[in-house]
């Protein structure tokens, strides 16, 4: 994995997407549904970055693995918030 984490596109567009969602959550209502929705959107960028300075491949392809299960609980989080009234549906796409 010879280069550094902050190279790889795909942690540099998991942390951009993990900033919008923070922001965005500024003026959320539920504590509750805004806790889970940034730990899920921190989590993914940190699942890459984890997997990425392990050095292997194998672990690399297992953290990436999790990253993809926090990114579908995000998203499924996102749609509950859109339901619920709490963000746009503008900011849900």
């Amino acid at each position: 994995m010879g280069s550094s984490f902050q190279d790889l596109e795909v942690w540099q567009r998991a942390k951009a997407l993990a900033v919008i969602a923070c922001r965005l959550l500024q003026q959320f209502k539920s504590f509750a549904l805004k806790d889970q929705i940034v730990r899920s959107a921190v989590s993914v960028p940190s699942n890459i970055v984890e997997g990425a300075e392990r050095n292997s491949p194998k672990e690399f392809g297992l953290f990436v693995g999790y990253a993809r299960g926090s990114l579908a609980e995000l998203r499924t989080q996102w749609m509950i918030a859109a339901e619920l009234g709490e963000i746009s549906q503008s900011d849900s796409d």
